[in-house]
């Protein structure tokens, strides 16, 4: 039977008044300098370490009082309270609390904590007219790792059960930290119904009953993420009416893919939700750095002149690779040769891919800078700065030595690849996050501002632009007739060359992953964030089939051999048959996958957002070696010569050697 149901609705302001007076001195060690808040839970007090006279080290000083009528309701509100001591005691995570010290003195119990200067995101909410989505969209991702840590809790699971605003503190510095453990909970898995509680509006469905489990928080953190963009206050709505509110119709500058994780976050039923705040986390990672996941050409290997740049058809890569060495290793690279040939280190997180030419590598980083690092040793060649992250990767055309690669300043750039000097720069109206193509002496690429560009490649002249109406952040795929390129709003269509349109579909939700022709066949295949990859007629746009994961799908596929290869947020990496989407093999990782792959004879070779690269045998799924790095790879390897680039979002470039 479930025990009693306890429901807090609009924010408790009856919790007893603190006890504790200015300049009291407490444990003969902090002193009180006043109430900083307080909840349902007790009065929390601002105070001073005074063990360090000469650093003003502050505390936060949770107090409870415990209630003495009834010695069983005084002993369980003792045995909350230690409990939450307990759970903050065993974590380690810079969006928790640290806790310093416990008391308990007659009639109460103080918990002395680390202090957080800042404001609860309800405060926030309540002090702001607009706050940016790039900020809201920040914060979810954070959130998501530290419930995927709590999750992650061994042995068991801790279940937070009352994610909200009033629970979410930005510090100074605009960091999420995550606070009020007074009610969260470990899980067990002996099905036995516990105690509701929660706050009405933003607890699951399943709450309401009794039960919790990780999945419940998933829902929580979409009701708070609701609340956030478009202010309507779950608490004063009737329950689970979140679809009677959608999003896009009250604040239409939320991009529809992160509309899109929200949705599915607050799915009445658990087994329609993220199956893990991991699996959130890159749908959301996926939402801010999607250029990152676009594919570029199956085997980038430079030297190719002018017309192998279109994708999918640029040079062979050198030298077929033998898996045979592997063989006899059970399957494994011997150690020591997965060292790096080197490694460089930017200054702030690779999210888009590299790229090499005339023996330069080139990536961009998110702090700000197109860097070129010598291809043998790995020293820095030069850099070039922007007033903008660059999440795009960079592409270079042969035949003029010259870089391209737009950032999030909103500008499109070409440098020459020996200097990174500036030979023209083309502005749009939006953050441009798509990478690039070149084909037919132009370069195509898509920006925020909804349109699809086409530039003369030699000066940065306009060709034509094409509105979508939707930030278009995939890279372009060119043939020798159109340019295909989808939307966040879902829709892909193909372009003439005059700048026309030729086709137009859609699917259900954002598409993610950069489209790709399989030119024999003329087949064109994407994935979607409602977690179908599509294969339709190249020429027409009409659906020839579609194949269901159990997530989004950010991966950009890749044909070879009537094989198509990718990645689902799900977690699998699939091999299908190309024709008719029949499975050939499968493999599965715990985390998800976002990166594109990239395909040399009988390998294929992608990066999971565990922080390990895979090579696997492209056609028995077979894995031959994995290399760690220590961030999620979100972007698509590069080859060349016998090298394999690897952007990691450890901040970090890789030069793994290929083995033959």
């Amino acid at each position: 039977m479930p025990e009693t149901t306890q429901f807090s609705g609009t924010e408790n302001t009856n919790h007893i008044e603190g006890t504790l007076k200015a300049n009291t001195m407490l444990m003969e060690r902090y002193r009180i300098m006043g109430i900083a808040g307080g909840g349902g839970m007790g009065t929390v007090y601002q105070a001073r370490d005074t063990r360090f006279p000469d650093a003003k080290r502050m505390v936060a000083i949770k107090e409870m009082v415990i209630p003495n009528t009834n010695e069983q309701v005084r002993q369980s509100a003792l045995k909350n309270f230690k409990r939450e001591s307990d759970i903050l005691a065993s974590l380690s995570h810079p969006a928790i609390p640290k806790i310093f010290d416990i008391s308990d003195e007659n009639d109460r119990a103080y918990l002395i904590m680390e202090f957080i200067n800042g404001s609860d995101l309800e405060m926030i909410l309540n002090k702001t007219r607009e706050l940016p989505i790039e900020k809201i969209l920040e914060w979810a991702i954070d959130l998501c790792d530290v419930l995927e840590y709590l999750h992650s809790h061994k042995p068991d699971p801790i279940i937070f059960r009352d994610l909200k605003p009033a629970n979410i503190m930005i510090d100074s510095l605009g960091k999420v930290r995550l606070i009020d453990f007074g009610i969260a909970k470990l899980f067990t898995t002996d099905h036995r119904k516990h105690t509701m509680i929660g706050t009405e509006g933003y607890s699951a469905p399943e709450q309401y009953k009794g039960d919790v489990n990780p999945l419940s928080d998933i829902y929580g953190l979409g009701a708070t993420l609701h609340h956030v963009l478009t202010r309507r206050d779950p608490r004063l709505e009737p329950p689970f009416s979140f679809n009677e509110r959608p999003i896009r119709e009250i604040n239409p500058k939320v991009p529809p893919s992160f509309i899109a994780v929200v949705e599915k976050s607050l799915e009445l039923k658990p087994e329609n939700r993220f199956q893990s705040c991991g699996e959130m986390k890159a749908a959301l990672e996926a939402v801010r750095s999607r250029p990152s996941m676009s594919a570029p050409s199956v085997s980038n290997a430079a030297g190719g002149g002018q017309n192998t740049m279109l994708i999918g058809q640029n040079t062979p890569a050198p030298a077929p690779q033998s898996t045979s060495f592997f063989d006899d290793m059970g399957g494994q690279a011997p150690s020591g040769l997965l060292e790096p040939r080197w490694k460089f280190k930017t200054e702030d997180e690779i999210r888009g891919g590299p790229s090499a030419y005339k023996g330069l590598v080139f990536v961009g980083s998110y702090d700000t800078n197109m860097w070129a690092v010598n291809l043998e040793d790995g020293k820095q060649v030069w850099k070039h700065h922007t007033e903008g992250g660059i999440a795009a990767t960079p592409v270079v055309d042969s035949s003029s030595g010259l870089v391209f690669f737009g950032s999030e300043d909103q500008v499109f750039r070409a440098v020459d690849h020996r200097s990174g000097r500036i030979n023209w720069t083309f502005p749009t109206k939006g953050r441009i996050r798509s990478s690039a193509t070149l084909a037919h002496d132009h370069v195509f690429f898509g920006s925020d501002d909804g349109k699809v560009y086409a530039l003369f490649g030699a000066n940065g002249r306009l060709l034509w632009e094409y509105d979508l109406g939707a930030p278009v952040r995939v890279r372009p795929f060119v043939t020798n007739e159109v340019v295909i390129a989808a939307s966040d709003e879902g829709d892909i269509v193909a372009i003439e060359l005059s700048g026309k349109r030729k086709w137009a579909t859609r699917a259900k939700r954002s598409i993610n992953s950069s489209p790709f022709v399989d030119m024999k066949q003329n087949i064109c295949y994407y994935g979607s964030f409602d977690g179908f990859l599509y294969a339709s007629d190249a020429s027409s746009g009409y659906s020839i089939w579609r194949f269901r994961t159990n997530a989004p799908i950010v991966s950009s596929p890749l044909v070879q051999d009537n094989t198509v290869y990718f990645g689902s947020v799900d977690g699998t990496f699939f091999a299908l048959n190309a024709e008719n989407a029949k499975e050939r093999w499968r493999y599965t990782l715990e985390k998800p996958i976002v990166g594109s792959p990239v395909l040399r004879e009988n390998n294929v070779y992608f990066g999971g957002t565990d922080g390990f690269f895979y090579c696997l045998d492209a056609k028995s799924g077979r894995e031959l070696w994995k290399f760690e790095t220590k961030g999620q790879i979100t972007s698509a390897p590069f080859i060349i010569d016998n090298m394999i680039l690897v952007a990691s979002m450890d901040k970090t470039l890789y030069a793994l050697p290929l083995f033959s």
